[in-house]
């Protein structure tokens, strides 16, 4: 969808080329794959927008085309602008949207497992390719979604690829409980990562998985210079931007738009209180928004912290030391990076951050394993 919840129009989305243009990830993974070797590559898929045997099919066709490096980001989407261009008046309310999901994830897996891991035969003398005992219907027939099945794409080299999950409402981590091999979530403090960290385990245990089975990375922002007096000025920099009217206006878009189209801000007054309502959006985004914003002004909370996770401030080698400290008291398994994307970013990050965490044995320095989800759960 284009956008146009903030001042009733998609001007600022278009102005600022905000979530717009946008093509469809799926064929550009074997792309990506083509340039690269060893990373995994993860696609989002919403569960309005793509029917689970479409989602199922194109999932293990990139399976094959990236010999077993993909994965799938399972999202709701967010706004009614979506879902209004996917045959719906209105989007669901949140937690149908993931009662919608469960459902969806219900029949993908049955479409991956409906063949045997030994139904292929290719016997070409007989000539028998596959066994037809070993390949079976579905007969799903949910609220949501029917589906007969079986799959007509032989399982690829994971067999079931990869899950993720961002959502980090109740629903969005019992979706990640039953479902994810990898879970993006957003904390602020260790001892909120340590809590979050401690609800996943229990509710894994819940649906008869480990606490290994389940990999989550907690998202933060890196300010990185060359030493940490650059980076300290680096972020003032970032900081004295938020006060600059087009920064303030993209923020305000940005609260719009993860309302669910609930919230126009741009009918606020700046200098005014903050609006608490939460819509029907990402839940999780806005209430980390909102948190400890109701005696301050709507101008204020946007020209105050982002609120993507942690931030880190310093040179290479200061912020792995802050990374690798966070994670031994929080006790998660990763950080989703979440800079401002530029070349300059990739570089320090790649060139500079990785090194440095390497060099405390904080990431891996190679590859074991050929599939993506034996190297997700192998570090």
């Amino acid at each position: 969808m284009i956008e146009d919840t903030y001042g009733g129009s998609a001007e600022t989305t278009l102005k600022y080329g905000m979530m717009a243009p946008k093509n469809d990830p799926v064929p550009l993974v074997p792309l990506l794959a083509a340039a690269t070797e060893h990373i995994g590559l993860v696609v989002t898929m919403s569960t309005i927008q793509y029917p689970p045997y479409l989602a199922a099919r194109s999932m293990v066709t990139l399976d094959h085309l990236t010999r077993g490096r993909v994965g799938v980001n399972v999202v709701t989407s967010v706004t009614h602008r979506v879902a209004q261009n996917f045959g719906y008046e209105s989007h669901f309310p949140h937690a149908e949207r993931y009662a919608m999901a469960e459902e969806w994830m219900d029949v993908v897996s049955a479409l991956w497992e409906s063949w045997e891991p030994d139904a292929l035969v290719h016997d070409q003398a007989a000539p028998r390719y596959a066994d037809a005992s070993k390949v079976h219907t579905i007969d799903f027939a949910g609220r949501y979604f029917r589906c007969r099945g079986p799959l007509n794409t032989i399982p690829g080299p994971q067999r079931r690829p990869v899950v993720a999950q961002a959502g980090n409402s109740g629903p969005g981590r019992e979706l990640a409980a039953r479902n994810a091999d990898t879970m993006l979530a957003l904390a602020k403090t260790p001892a909120a990562m340590k809590e979050l960290r401690q609800d996943m385990d229990e509710r894994l245990v819940r649906h008869g998985r480990k606490p290994s089975d389940l990999k989550i990375l907690f998202m933060c922002v890196p300010y990185l210079g060359d030493t940490d007096r650059d980076a300290q000025e680096r972020h003032a920099r970032f900081e004295a931007a938020k006060t600059d009217p087009q920064n303030i206006e993209k923020r305000l878009w940005y609260l719009s738009y993860t309302s669910g189209g609930v919230v126009d801000y741009a009918k606020h007054d700046l200098d005014g209180p903050v609006p608490q309502e939460v819509g029907n959006g990402e839940t999780t985004t806005q209430k980390a928004w909102l948190e400890g914003s109701q005696d301050i002004t709507l101008r204020q909370l946007v020209e105050g912290p982002a609120n993507y996770g942690m931030e880190f401030v310093g040179s290479c080698d200061t912020v792995a030391a802050q990374m690798g400290e966070v994670m031994e008291e929080a006790g998660g398994d990763g950080f989703l990076l979440f800079p401002d994307m530029t070349r300059r970013s990739i570089v320090e990050v790649c060139d500079g951050l990785a090194p440095a965490l390497r060099r405390r044995g904080l990431i891996r320095d190679g590859y074991a394993h050929r599939t993506f989800r034996e190297n997700l759960l192998d570090f």
